[in-house]
């Protein structure tokens, strides 16, 4: 039997090689994820990320722990579910600045926007590039979390993130600037 080093070193050359350090270590990882967020969505994600993140470390793994890729494993699940922390805590300050949350655990009864405040969105959205428009309907619009807006693109997370940001930007400054010339 491979050690988790063999596997991981053969795994540059051979994607079965890495296919076998995943099945050795699926469970454990996706336990580790589900533990820590009681969400069993996030969890998918989270383990799905650390072996992905994982196949594009591969080549600066360093055995560390007499054969054994745990440590450097768990390492990036580590990593990854404390960035996934942050950001959702980012997330929920920004929805809290705007009104979204009147406390950051807590959802607040939707209203509808006076009419006033909508004027000009349609132009500002149709004026945006294609993909930072659809991801905007998608996340914002649709609701949509960022891997089902990612899949919906047909790229990558980070990438749908991106879009999104961009796109919200371009409308702010449009919006925005707007208003000042008006003022």
């Amino acid at each position: 039997m491979k050690s988790d080093a063999d596997l991981i070193r053969a795994a540059r050359t051979d994607a079965g090689a890495f296919r076998e350090l995943y099945e050795r270590y699926a469970e454990q990882v996706h336990g580790y994820h589900l533990r820590r967020t009681r969400d069993s969505h996030a969890a998918h994600d989270l383990t799905a990320e650390t072996f992905a993140q994982a196949w594009l470390a591969r080549r600066r793994f360093r055995d560390r722990a007499g054969g054994s890729a745990g440590p450097w494993l768990f390492g990036i699940a580590r990593n990854l579910l404390s960035q996934s922390v942050r950001r959702r805590r980012i997330e929920l300050k920004a929805c809290a600045r705007i009104g979204l949350l009147e406390r950051l655990d807590e959802p607040r009864a939707t209203t509808e926007p006076d009419d006033v405040w909508l004027e000009g969105l349609d132009e500002a959205m149709a004026e945006l590039p294609s993909g930072e428009r659809d991801a905007v309907e998608l996340r914002v619009i649709d609701g949509l979390p960022y891997d089902a807006v990612a899949a919906g693109l047909a790229t990558s997370e980070g990438a749908a993130r991106v879009r999104v940001a961009r796109g919200l930007g371009r409308l702010r400054q449009r919006l925005i600037g707007d208003e000042r010339e008006a003022v």
